[in-house]
Order: structure tokens, then sequence, then C-alpha cells
């Protein structure tokens, strides 16, 4: 298992920081400069540069894996700007059957022209001297948006549409040594939009590089078994609030930040070569047994 493995492990884990504790001997075997650590975002950054081969029992308590940390759009362009007919949707978009964290996903920003553009997942806040922070950024906690310095500025004044018509979840099973991958989508197979935020980063040498991250939520009941998370979905009818291009206060979009209802999506296993993100492939989605 190496550090760009685990670090998929632990992207999310910073307000769960009193919960998560390494053991000191496993620390010192891969070179982590503490004999203990309380902040994951720490250990991230670490393991992100220090890809060395990292042991099973590494941590105290079993890490899920961060939700939404793998979605899909494999829906035609021709579709999708049926679903989305007010946005101006290019139609050269392929197929997407296993987008994963940095990748370039598609976004429709609150900038007033609603035109489908591509940003990088993984938010890197402007005010960052390194981009590799959006590497640990692909999603947000909503309950603490309003608080968190790398989301409340977005928040307030920059949110996006994450477009996808599925997403992948990893559930525990007891009879099994390694998690099973499912797939989450609307029962209707339509398309749908996560709620995002985006960031516009420049360089030192004033390049500019526009990302995003997918603003997380509690489970519903469907997902309740598979995750204690689940990306926010928003229902069309909430677009034009959320892409509005005026500031908003949090208590104005919080109503927006809920589970979407179970009984309007399905999940279902499918094959575990969605684990490797260089896999992209309509076999992914295909149900397995």
């Amino acid at each position: 298992m190496n550090g760009a493995y685990i670090i998929t492990m632990l992207y999310n884990l910073t307000d769960q920081a009193k919960a998560f504790r390494l053991r000191s001997s496993h620390l010192h075997k891969i070179g982590f400069p503490s004999s203990e650590v309380n902040c994951a975002d720490q250990v991230c950054a670490f393991l992100f540069n220090n890809s060395k081969i990292i042991k099973k029992g590494l941590c105290d308590q079993k890490v899920r894996l961060i939700m939404c940390g793998r979605f899909t759009l494999t829906i035609d362009p021709y579709h999708l700007q049926e679903a989305f007919p007010w946005a101006d949707i290019p139609d050269d978009l392929s197929p997407r059957y296993n987008v994963a964290p940095s990748q370039p996903v598609a976004v429709i920003p609150n900038t007033g022209d609603n035109i489908l553009v591509m940003y990088k997942w993984g938010l890197i806040p402007s005010w960052s001297k390194d981009p590799s922070i959006g590497d640990r950024m692909i999603n947000a906690r909503a309950e603490t948006l309003a608080e968190k310095p790398s989301f409340r500025n977005a928040y307030r004044r920059r949110r996006c549409l994450i477009l996808a018509d599925g997403f992948y979840e990893w559930k525990q099973d007891p009879t099994m040594k390694s998690k099973q991958p499912m797939y989450i989508r609307l029962k209707n197979d339509q398309p749908f939009a996560f709620a995002g935020l985006w960031e516009l980063w420049k360089s030192p040498d004033e390049t500019e590089l526009h990302s995003c991250t997918i603003i997380t939520t509690s489970p519903n009941s469907l997902l309740e078994p598979i995750h204690n998370r689940m990306p926010v979905i928003l229902p069309p009818d909430a677009y034009d609030r959320w892409l509005v291009t005026e500031d908003r206060h949090p208590e104005q979009l919080n109503d927006l930040l809920v589970p979407y209802p179970a009984d309007e999506m399905v999940a279902f296993p499918v094959s575990r070569m969605v684990n490797k993100p260089e896999y992209d492939s309509p076999e992914l989605i295909q149900p397995v047994v």
C-alpha cells in the first residue's frame, strides 16, 4: 500500500482529527518526524510527498475512504444538453467512467454565463503558496463550510455545479479482506449536479489554475450502510439559487446542503477494477454478483 493510496484514505479526516491517532512505532518506520499526530492534514502532506510502502495496520482505527472520491459522467453531450438546457455544453465531451482526484471535471461556475468548463478536482485556495494542497481538498464538509479558511470565502462567492451521472463508494464486507466498490446513481439514469465550490489560483509567474471541490453531507438511508458521508446532490430547482453571482451568507444556502432522497437513488456492487484510477471503461459501472 503506497503513500498515494493512503492519502486517498486520509483526505477528509481533518474534522475527525481528535479521533485519529497513529502508532509511534509505525510513524518512526516511515520516517515521520513526530512520535504522535492528531492532525490528519499533517499526515496527508507527509505521505503525499513520501511514496514509501506503508504496511497495513498503520492506523489504530480503521480509516474509511473519502466520500466522494470517484465518480462518472458517461452521458453523451447531446443528452447532457437536454438535461441542462439552460447551459452551454460543449459537444466534444468524452465519457468518463472513473473520474479521480486531480483530474479535470465538468463544472458550471457561478460566473453568470452558464458555460460548462473543465476545472481541476481538488480546491486550491487563492492564498495558498503550494498548489499541492488541492490534492487533499477534493471534498468539503457542509457542516463547516462557513468556518474553514479554505472554503468560507468560496462558499459565499464562488459556487459551482459539478456534473455527474453516478459515483462510487466502498462498502466494508465482513466476508472479504478488501472493501466492495459500489456504484450509486439516480433510478431514472439521469445526470445530476453535485454542489461544489471553485477557486482561481495564480502561480508566481501569473499562470492561472481553476480548481473545485465537492461538498459532502450526512448520508441518506441508502448510503448509510455504505459510508458515513455522501456528496450533496442539488435538485434542479436549486440550481438558480446556487449559481447566483452575488455574494450569499451561509444562512441563505445551508438548507440546500442536505442528503438527496434515498428513494430516488440506487446502489449496486461493481468491479474492483475501479480501484485503479487509470482504468476508465464502461465495464466499471456494470453490476457484479
